[in-house]
């Protein structure tokens, strides 16, 4: 057995479908079947009941179940022992995953803090999306991730860390006809494209996103493509056109061209949570301090 196929019967248990958990692995359903079959040949047992509603472990499903989150629970903690040690052998690594756009006031004070509590604790911040960073925490590449939605299961401990009051990119034009004194309606923006990011980003915060737009008549999206990142350039370049619009929350960090206004959400209908992520079963004194001063969840608002 491979910690490749482990790690994809897991998902699917703790999933209750091929479908959800090859979301969650970013693979295709009949290649994450094939692993699956592939493993029950092998072992020369059912793992799974399959339904049309979904698939189940069986009894010797079940005893994998707990046998293969045992050793994936200790590859990870070897990893993360491992990467404790800095590649010139002085100090140690705390490798931290940050969203696009994320407030890094939020951030910084408490990096402050475990600099001076912890001064040998080496900090390396890498931008990447909430599904890229879940993948890096499972693989102990990650110490702490900063995602856009709490993920499910028991490999995780997850905290609140900020929420975002999001706002409007628009064109000078748009935004002085849709523009009210409590701010811009969200059912106002019916005949622009929201310039989303791409759903296997963030699937649960982007399915969130679309149904509250979707409440209030919007209806055209324009999603990036797989892969790419919805990066501040872009959304500038075709919300200047007019017509479109991007969301972004207040006290935005890229400078706005002329003919470019952030606006507010009349009523605030959209707020953009972040949580701390870390494993479960995580023993760093140093990570700790670090999501112990981060447990003070900031709102930004208008």
């Amino acid at each position: 057995m491979e910690l490749r196929e482990l790690s994809a019967f897991v998902a699917v248990a703790e999933e209750g479908g091929l479908s959800a958990a090859a979301r969650r692995l970013h693979v295709s359903q009949p290649a994450l079947s094939q692993t699956i079959s592939g493993l029950e040949r092998e072992l020369r047992v059912t793992l799974l009941e399959r339904s049309r509603t979904g698939a189940r472990p069986t009894e010797a499903g079940r005893v994998l179940l707990g046998e293969a989150r045992a050793v994936l629970a200790r590859y990870q903690q070897a990893v993360r022992t491992m990467a404790r040690l800095s590649e010139d052998g002085e100090g140690v690594l705390l490798r931290i995953g940050i969203p696009l756009e994320f407030p890094f006031d939020v951030l910084r004070p408490a990096l402050a803090e475990l600099a001076e509590e912890w001064p040998d604790t080496k900090v390396q911040a890498r931008h990447l999306s909430s599904a890229a960073q879940i993948d890096a925490l499972r693989a102990g590449d990650l110490e702490l991730g900063l995602l856009r939605e709490r993920p499910a299961g028991e490999l995780f401990d997850a905290m609140l860390v900020a929420r975002e009051r999001l706002g409007v990119l628009l064109s000078a034009d748009r935004a002085d006809e849709l523009s009210t004194g409590r701010g811009v309606p969200l059912d106002g923006l019916g005949r622009l494209e929201w310039l989303a990011f791409p759903r296997s980003d963030s699937p649960a915060w982007y399915d969130e996103l679309t149904a509250i737009l979707r409440s209030h008549g919007l209806e055209r999206f324009s999603d990036a493509p797989e892969g790419q990142r919805l990066i501040a350039e872009v959304k500038l370049a075709a919300v200047s056109a007019g017509r479109a619009f991007a969301l972004a929350p207040p006290h935005w960090t890229q400078p706005l061209p002329e003919g470019v206004r952030w606006q507010p959400l009349a009523g605030h209908p959209l707020v953009r949570r972040t949580w701390a992520v870390w494993a479960a079963d995580s023993r760093r004194r140093d990570l700790g301090r670090l999501i112990s001063a981060l447990d003070r969840p900031a709102e930004t608002a208008d």
